[in-house]
């Protein structure tokens, strides 16, 4: 089972790299280049988590994670080349879940969504091919 992931951006150069990373990383991907796309997207596919960008001309990245709220849960991960502790507060307090400072690795934000699953369960199980760590020690004994 593929999970589906949203990422709205209104960059179209960075949904597609985030596209083929995370379909790479056995994801489902859905685009949108505007908030209120995003908005109606989210509304109509129900998609299991959301990458957000927060400087969009048409609805802001406040202004959609505060639409999204008045209807959903959906994990919301915000992905912003604003690296202001006082943004990252103001965008948390909106709803939003997790974020990261673009540019960041695809490892990192691999990792942050498997972070996301862990705590909300929203991304499904992995499988044993998406899952590409393995532990390397045995377990103490006493």
């Amino acid at each position: 089972m593929n999970t589906t992931v949203l990422t709205i951006d209104d960059d179209l150069a960075i949904t597609e790299l985030l596209s083929t990373i995370l379909r790479a990383n056995g994801f489902e991907v859905l685009i949108a280049n505007s908030g209120e796309e995003g908005v109606r997207i989210i509304q109509e596919k129900m998609p299991r988590v959301v990458i957000l960008d927060l400087m969009m001309p048409d609805m802001d990245g406040w202004q959609v994670c505060q639409a999204v709220r008045a209807f959903s849960s959906v994990p919301i991960l915000v992905l912003s080349a604003l690296d202001d502790p006082s943004v990252v507060a103001s965008i948390l307090d909106a709803g939003a879940d997790d974020y990261l400072v673009k540019p960041v690795p695809s490892s990192v934000l691999v990792a942050h969504l498997n972070k996301i699953r862990r705590q909300t369960g929203a991304l499904g199980p992995l499988s044993p091919e998406n899952n590409k760590w393995r532990p390397t020690t045995r377990p103490l004994s006493v």
